[in-house]
């Protein structure tokens, strides 16, 4: 077995780079681990089955080395370094780096679901919308002085300027179309750095889409909190839709950006399908919010479609 350890230089605020890593995984007895960049391709065929390839980044880095290690079926080590860290959350990885190096070193691995979509995947979610703003927006030093606040920040900033957008949406046997503020597909529990979908896991085999209707602020921001404080989507709202589905697509009326785990990944129309516990990754848990029910199959809507 050999660690391969990838750090990205310039995830989070900076401060977590391969040299902060490779001291604390010497420090729990991995020594010496193969150093790569993705930017570079020959190492990437020498990865095999039993290894562990170590991401230190944020989850567009992640993402990048769950595809690796999904071509060569091996596991995955997260090392949280990021903004928004949030596969990190559905694995409950400590915030102590010591604690999640001797979790490495450990072994212990789960087997979690990702998200497919045209020849890439996501781990997290895939945004539509106003969604998409922050990780085309909230860059350098924005994000540098709000860290991972800076995906609600812009957000605020912008939802009154957007009147949305029009779309439909198929999840399983479900169909709605309607004029949405943002759409987000989710293959875990959580995005924009710690903000919790509503009864989900990364490891359900489901996937969980919200879509959200241009309302006044003041109502948006009402919803949300009603969300957050209950851990479940209203059983009536004019709001926001919940969708659960093995498949989704949307479609809509003109092309819109889709941005996967906070990078561009192309325009609508976006089709996803979630392909269950394909993933190993190093963790002794995955998340489940609310009353997340990982034995639910089939489609099922969890908002009523408001006016």
């Amino acid at each position: 077995m050999n660690y391969w350890l990838v750090a990205n230089p310039e995830a989070g605020d900076g401060q977590r780079g391969r040299d902060f890593w490779l001291e604390h995984l010497a420090n729990a007895g991995i020594t010496n681990p193969s150093c790569c960049d993705f930017q570079e391709q020959g190492w990437k065929a020498q990865v095999k089955s039993d290894d562990i390839v170590m991401v230190a980044g944020g989850d567009g880095s992640v993402n990048a080395g769950a595809q690796l290690c999904l071509e060569r079926n091996a596991t995955l080590a997260v090392l949280p370094s990021g903004t928004a860290n949030d596969f990190a959350r559905n694995l409950d990885l400590p915030e102590d780096p010591d604690a999640v190096c001797e979790l490495v070193q450990r072994g212990a691995t789960q087997q979690v679901d990702v998200a497919e979509f045209g020849d890439g995947i996501f781990l997290n979610v895939a945004h539509v919308g106003l969604g998409t703003l922050p990780a085309r927006e909230s860059q350098g030093a924005a994000k540098k002085l709000f860290g991972r606040f800076s995906y609600g920040f812009e957000l605020l900033r912008r939802v009154n300027a957007k009147r949305g957008f029009h779309a439909e949406l198929t999840c399983d046997e479900a169909f709605v179309r309607g004029r949405w503020l943002s759409i987000a597909v989710s293959s875990g529990a959580f995005f924009g750095g710690g903000n919790e979908i509503p009864q989900a896991t990364a490891d359900d085999g489901m996937l969980d889409i919200i879509a959200v209707k241009p309302r006044p602020l003041i109502q948006l921001l009402l919803t949300f909190l009603m969300v957050r404080f209950s851990g479940k989507s209203p059983n009536r709202t004019s709001t926001v839709v919940h969708l659960k589905g093995k498949r989704c697509d949307v479609i809509t009326s003109k092309p819109k950006t889709v941005t996967v785990d906070g990078d561009e990944a192309g325009k609508t129309p976006l089709q996803v399908v979630c392909r269950k516990h394909c993933l190993r990754v190093i963790g002794v848990s995955v998340v489940r919010t609310g009353e997340a029910e990982s034995s639910r199959s089939g489609s099922q809507q969890q908002g009523v479609y408001g006016s």
